[in-house]
């Protein structure tokens, strides 16, 4: 059977005024797409997992397909797809992303995906869309300027500024891949804050104290029954991401941090770093206050559906 395309469910489902958005996240093992309204209710959603080979264009092109099909709703009127890397929103394509293949970079663009679609389509940052959600949807509404965090497999940020998304001519806040230990860095040893704070980080870490091979998760659970290695190595991650939110008040000055991602939710993890954080505050702008994020996994998906209205520039 030919495979079907997005213009052709659309002349399914007809013409009409509507409000919905298509999203998509991919991320380093998994992908999702949905059909989120203008008020970030996600109406329908599907996942798979992220392929490793060339082809990714056509299982995402599937899967979002797949979700429109699916639903007996008028057609969206525009796509947005979050990647797990640096984008260049003036050319609209994906720079690099260190958990994707190398070659993705050059398959994923906004004309590529508009073509195929039939529907307008945008290339997002991974954090940037979930800052957009989480300001627009969750633990950022009201709020005037507003730094997210996401701490999970990779470390991402976005920041929100008097409701319009901080960009230049490519995605910002790269806190992720800032250099938190100089003399590591240096000497070519691990030193950024996501080589050091991350869920990847911990399981490198584990495995280089002899853990064995363990995911950040496992880490956490032997912390919490008491290894001593374990703790260590979480208080270090702990350290490492307070010196990375620290650092990310101090360039934009935000008046609320939003902490996200598998990781970063974690009571555990959670409620540490943000006293390490406080505990450190000399500097930090009146009133300013550190949050979980509220929208879980779905903050990016979320945010697809204000994504328009808060990239345009001011």
């Amino acid at each position: 059977m030919p495979r079907r395309v997005l213009r052709d469910v659309l002349c399914e489902l007809g013409d009409g005024v509507n409000d919905l958005v298509l999203a998509a996240d991919i991320g380093g093992t998994q992908m999702r797409a949905a059909l989120v309204d203008s008020a970030g209710n996600v109406i329908n959603r599907r996942s798979a997992p992220t392929p490793g080979h060339r082809h990714v264009p056509d299982a995402l092109l599937d899967l979002i397909v797949s979700v429109a099909s699916e639903s007996d709703h008028p057609a969206p009127s525009h796509a947005v797809v979050a990647l797990p890397g640096a984008v260049d929103y003036d050319e609209g394509r994906l720079l690099w992303a260190p958990h994707l293949p190398e070659t993705w970079a050059e398959r994923l663009s906004q004309e590529t995906l508009s073509s195929r679609l039939g529907i307008r389509a945008y290339i997002a940052n991974d954090a940037d869309m979930a800052a957009v959600g989480e300001y627009t949807f969750g633990a950022g509404r009201g709020a005037t300027d507003m730094a997210y965090l996401t701490i999970s497999t990779g470390i991402g940020a976005g920041v929100v500024l008097a409701g319009r998304l901080s960009r230049g001519r490519y995605s910002l806040a790269e806190v992720g891949h800032t250099i938190i230990d100089v003399e590591s860095w240096r000497d070519g040893r691990p030193g950024t804050l996501e080589e050091l704070g991350s869920g990847s980080g911990l399981a490198r870490l584990a495995r280089e104290e002899g853990l064995g091979e363990i995911d950040g998760r496992a880490v956490g659970a032997a912390a919490s029954e008491g290894n001593a290695m374990a703790i260590a190595i979480w208080k270090g991650a702990i350290a490492a991401c307070a010196t990375g939110i620290e650092n990310l008040i101090m360039a934009f000055y935000p008046t609320l941090v939003v902490i996200g991602g598998g990781q970063g939710r974690r009571d555990d993890f959670f409620r540490p770093l943000r006293e390490l954080v406080r505990a450190r505050g000399e500097h930090h702008p009146a009133g300013l206050e550190i949050v979980p994020a509220v929208l879980g996994d779905d903050c990016g998906l979320i945010g697809a559906a204000a994504w328009e209205r808060a990239f345009a520039r001011a």
